[in-house]
């Protein structure tokens, strides 16, 4: 019967009820300002209070590709070249132990340009050297080996390395000056070579009224690539303008205007 009363009671008088007090987060402190929380884009903590959502990652277009063991440096160690160092009074130069016109330059050739990814000595200077004697010494045998040259040249421009670029545009110039028609039979490959070319055109230093001497050394990338593109208009025939520019949007003709 007591139990009974009890029930009635509460039933009749619900103020008497106990009162529950709702949980409440923790609240920093009054005058500190909640720590923002970090979080993805397009995700449900991204639309929450206090969260920060964090911007997208680097492309890395200009981030510099690890190199990868060549195949010149692997002639070169086992002595398949017929090369040898030698100095002069005017620097290091290469003495040759045959003459460079009897050379077959299908082989020979390709496997200098597949020296420009190196960047150590005595490797770099040798395939740098190499490749600008075969070249003034090459004339008609240059033509026919241009399709083996062109994924060289691709891989050594895609390592995205200064000192590397700056070396092939260099190559880039002597190569289509070297022989007649060399020049027109690099226009189908443009979509190979340019693309890295369009990244790094408006790489220039911005000094101010200083002094930039990159470019007494012509080791400016920025006017190295305008000087590639200028001369591969000269030498590349009427379809080398159009082909240029659908690869490299900003270049202005140096012929047209």
């Amino acid at each position: 019967m007591v139990a009974e009363k009890e029930t009635l009671s509460l039933k009749t008088c619900p103020d008497k009820r106990p009162k529950r007090t709702p949980l409440l987060a923790p609240q920093p402190p009054p005058g500190q300002q909640p720590h923002p929380r970090l979080s993805e884009g397009f995700t449900v903590k991204a639309m929450m209070k206090n969260s920060v959502v964090r911007g997208p990652p680097a492309a890395g277009a200009f981030k510099e590709r690890p190199t990868k063991p060549t195949v010149f440096r692997k002639f070169y160690e086992r002595g398949d070249f017929p090369i040898a160092l030698e100095h002069d009074s005017k620097g290091n130069k290469i003495a040759w132990k045959v003459e460079i016109e009897k050379l077959d330059y299908h082989h020979y050739l390709p496997l200098f340009f597949d020296g420009l990814c190196e960047m150590t000595f005595p490797y770099e200077f040798f395939a740098r050297q190499g490749i600008h004697d075969m070249l003034e010494h090459g004339g008609n045998k240059i033509l026919p080996v241009i399709p083996q040259l062109i994924i060289p040249i691709k891989n050594a421009l895609n390592l995205r390395n200064r000192q590397v670029i700056c070396v092939t545009l260099k190559v880039l110039q002597h190569l289509v000056v070297s022989a007649e028609m060399v020049g027109e039979a690099l226009v189908p490959y443009y979509r190979q070579i340019l693309p890295i070319l369009n990244i790094f055109k408006n790489m220039n230093v911005n000094s101010g009224d200083g002094i930039d001497y990159s470019q007494q050394k012509r080791e400016n990338i920025g006017d190295l690539i305008q000087e590639t593109l200028e001369a591969f208009e000269r030498y590349g025939g009427e379809d080398a303008f159009i082909n240029i520019k659908y690869m490299v949007p900003t270049y202005e003709s140096c012929l047209l205007n």
